[in-house]
């Protein structure tokens, strides 16, 4: 067992040592403030506030093109070329994100803010072992063993009841299926332990069975880790079934944004009931919105 997993515990331990002592522990671990995000000189995203918490669970709703993916890049320093954070501020664990060099940003990307892509299969080198590419991850962030990094992913599958840990890690990722690649890319996120873990649209390419699954083990990361996991998704009955709070957001404005229970059953916006009123209550699946 590596040190990494051990100093976990411990840091979960001091938190709730300061709980008992009355010291505050609570805040957002993830905040934005009157986000402005521009694409050369169009602007995309405007005045978009909200904050996450850990082991608080966000989902971001709205049509395609709405600017929901966008919010997630800007986190990331990866809006591409000609995209800019114009306004406002992002904050992480208290420093402003868009301030911060490429250098920094590069340490803060995965080791502190995970990133689970839509398609994890072509997230992955097709060339590379899944076991290869967890050990090249972890080693960017951290000297370690490649026996330690198994000794952890293994640990790890275990707690996300992934089975047959060996096959996994010697598997190359067409050798695996949609839905057990997104999981396994969901434990590569998790293994360095990050605050934030964002999720865009993570069960968009599965079938029914293999969403549901990714979407227990994002509420069961939730549970182990206390991570803050902000999703986005156009399936409705997920951001029912996974969230705490809930944003809606319509062509890069905020439509809405409260509880989960709030937002979609008692929504104020009628932009947010004409989404509600677009998907058949009940129905899981890809349930990609476009309003007349």
């Amino acid at each position: 067992m590596i040190l990494r997993w051990k100093s976990l515990r411990r840091t979960m331990m001091e938190t709730e040592e300061k709980t008992k002592q009355g010291e505050s522990v609570i805040g957002p671990v993830l905040e934005y403030e009157s986000v402005e995000i521009c694409y050369r000189e169009n602007t995309v995203i405007r005045d978009v506030s909200f904050s996450l918490s850990a082991g608080e669970i966000l989902t971001i709703v709205g049509e395609s093109g709405s600017g929901k993916s966008t919010l997630l890049r800007a986190c990331t320093g990866l809006l591409g070329n000609g995209g800019l954070v114009s306004g406002g501020t992002i904050r992480f664990q208290g420093r402003n994100l868009p301030d911060l060099p490429e250098k920094n940003m590069r340490q803060i990307r995965g080791a502190e803010i995970g990133m689970i892509f839509q398609d994890a299969e072509a997230a992955l080198c097709p060339i590379r072992t899944i076991g290869a590419q967890i050990y090249e991850s972890l080693s960017a962030h951290q000297k370690i063993r490649k026996k330690e990094a198994k000794e952890q992913a293994f640990e790890l599958f275990e707690k996300l009841r992934l089975r047959d840990g060996e096959r996994i890690w010697d598997s190359y990722p067409f050798e695996l299926s949609g839905g057990m690649n997104q999981r396994v890319g969901i434990a590569a996120a998790m293994l360095l332990h990050p605050a934030v873990l964002l999720a865009d649209e993570p069960t968009s390419a599965l079938d029914e069975a293999s969403a549901n699954q990714v979407l227990e083990e994002l509420r069961r990361l939730r549970d182990l880790f206390d991570t803050g996991i902000v999703v986005v998704t156009h399936d409705l009955e997920a951001a029912r079934t996974l969230s705490d709070t809930v944003l809606v957001i319509k062509e890069g404005s905020v439509c809405e944004y409260g509880t989960a229970d709030q937002v979609l059953n008692r929504p104020n916006a009628s932009y947010t009931r004409e989404l509600l009123a677009a998907v058949p209550r009940g129905k899981r699946g890809k349930n990609i919105w476009k309003l007349s």
